[in-house]
């Protein structure tokens, strides 16, 4: 992101500020709750602890310039929807009569230190991170003595921790929410002159995006009771990018920022919609949610690392920055993938099957580097979730050596998912004159067509850039022939324990002694989930 026209904001606030909530001989001031990707006051462990351990809190959310300035990996829109998150937030501790949530800025250790120099305790909710957060609260417990407070329903500090989960996330999700008594505690506040508007001015965010939610809980549980409402038609709305816009939930981006906790919308779900196969399909997706998430805490390296060591560097050596520039512009010929990665760059969102598609197009047929494409849909991604994400991201090229693998073929979705091309023709207008029937190939198109309706295939659409049929059969022979040793090597407890498996250890165990031999076929077996499977 560019910077903006205002001089950079500098660390606040400052100590002065700080020391001026205690009074004289005050040795214990309070807590401060650390808000990060939990952006509620309800069911929300971190407040609950603090207001149980102390007579004083002080919410505070920092922005971290290493999230805003260029290094940043988010797009201009999801920022926007964060900062809509922590208005929204302010605004929840200002109704239960608290003065509202302190905004600071710059590094968040440097930032919390300048309170626990001052005598205050600090609280945050532990959350399954990357290696930069994992380190940075790391270096919170050990520095500042942070307590990070357990709550989210994944399993920590376990020797097999997918041994009896699924019971565990059950047990969780029907458990009671975390909650505190606004009335029990005093809640402070610091004016820093730090706003999310102040910020966006100073970071030169400026959101293009079209068709983005506004951000927090209060829009947030308006979708949720009006998804609640017509759950019965989300089965036959998931697949097809259209019906998907307005038929699914619309709670990722709420749930990735934590103004909905899981459980909640859990409960909401399991108390108010009507028992049927929507009810059923949807409440499996937040198990899933959290199945994914429990990746990402057993092994941070999802994001940049290949779970399955066999596969490390897989496709490097066919780099093509020309591919991978036509890919990202929607401009490869395959007009599915073309309207879909048109729709995530204008929009920030896709339907899962449409990422799905876009991910195997990306690493099985163009045959490309899979973290150039995954840090592409995270930057892009409303609901951008590095757990989500990346684990899915690998799961659906295959990086972790499970059995069955699944490409997508880009013609065959045309059809099956937009048959008469309302989709294809918004996102690719210059395709909409061609009759729909040609829209899964349009480079087949007859010339005498083409000449008709105005529109030449390798002038106003490009032909497709590599031949579907040739590449697929390329990739499945590379992949199948380190398929064996990648199957092997998921026996490894080490691999085992990377690869997260909802079977455990015995399950990875299992599929290297079924499918670890020189001439084993990566497309037998039971199929690993797909991107698409979890909506």
């Amino acid at each position: 992101m560019p910077g903006g026209d205002d001089a950079p904001l500098p660390t606040t606030p400052d100590a002065e500020a700080v020391g001026s909530l205690s009074g004289p001989g005050d040795a214990d001031p309070g807590t401060v709750v650390w808000h990060r990707s939990d952006l509620r006051i309800a069911d929300n462990p971190a407040v609950a602890a603090a207001a149980d351990e102390s007579d004083r809190i002080l919410p505070l959310f920092v922005f971290d310039p290493g999230f805003h300035d260029e290094r940043g990996a988010a797009c201009d829109a999801r920022i926007a929807f964060l900062h809509d998150c922590l208005r929204d937030l302010d605004r929840q501790y200002r109704d239960v009569g608290a003065p509202g949530l302190t905004f600071a800025h710059g590094d968040p250790l440097d930032v919390l230190g300048r309170f626990v120099d001052a005598g205050w305790d600090a609280v945050a909710t532990a959350t399954a991170t990357g290696r930069y957060g994992r380190r940075r609260d790391d270096r919170a417990r050990d520095r500042l003595g942070v307590e990070f407070v357990d709550g989210d329903g994944l399993v920590r500090d376990a020797d097999r921790p997918r041994e009896d989960w699924s019971d565990r996330v059950e047990a969780w999700l029907a458990a009671d929410p975390f909650d505190w008594d606004p009335r029990s505690v005093a809640v402070e506040r610091v004016e820093t002159g730090v706003t999310p508007k102040r910020v966006a001015d100073a970071y030169g965010i400026e959101p293009t995006k079209t068709r983005v939610p506004t951000g927090g809980r209060e829009a947030g549980r308006e979708r949720l009771r009006a998804f609640t409402d017509r759950i019965g038609d989300y089965p036959g709305s998931i697949s097809s990018p259209v019906d998907a816009r307005d038929g699914t939930s619309g709670l990722s981006p709420y749930l990735r920022f934590g103004c909905l906790s899981v459980r909640e919308v859990h409960r909401h779900v399991d108390e108010r919609a009507p028992d049927g196969r929507g009810k059923s399909m949807f409440v499996s997706r937040l198990y899933w949610n959290r199945h994914y998430t429990q990746k990402l805490l057993d092994w941070p390296g999802w994001l940049d690392r290949a779970v399955n060591p066999v596969y490390e560097g897989f496709n490097r050596d066919r780099h093509d920055p020309d591919l991978v520039a036509a890919w990202k512009a929607g401009e490869t010929g395959f007009p599915m993938v073309d309207a879909s990665m048109r729709c995530l760059r204008e929009t920030g969102w896709l339907n899962f099957r449409m990422r799905a598609l876009c991910a195997s197009v990306y690493f099985h047929v163009l045959q490309q580097p899979w973290r150039i494409g995954a840090d592409h849909f995270y930057e892009h991604l409303i609901d951008g979730d590095p757990a989500i994400n990346y684990t899915q991201w690998q799961s659906q090229c295959g990086l972790v050596g499970r059995p069955g693998l699944r490409l997508y073929d880009p013609r065959k979705q045309v059809r099956d998912q937009d048959p008469d091309g309302e989709f294809v023709s918004r996102w690719v207008p210059e395709l909409a004159p061609l009759p729909a029937a040609h829209l899964d190939a349009p480079e087949k198109t007859p010339l005498a067509v083409q000449r008709e309706v105005g529109v030449r295939i390798g002038e106003a659409y490009p032909y497709p850039v590599v031949d579907y049929e040739a590449a697929k059969s390329e990739f499945r022979d590379r992949y199948g022939a380190a398929y064996p040793a990648a199957a092997e090597r998921l026996g490894e407890e080490a691999i085992a324990r990377r690869a997260s498996l909802s079977g455990g250890i015995d399950a990875a165990e299992s599929i290297a002694a079924d499918h670890g031999e020189p001439d084993a076929d990566p497309g037998s077996g039971s199929a690993q989930a797909g991107l698409d499977e979890f909506e």
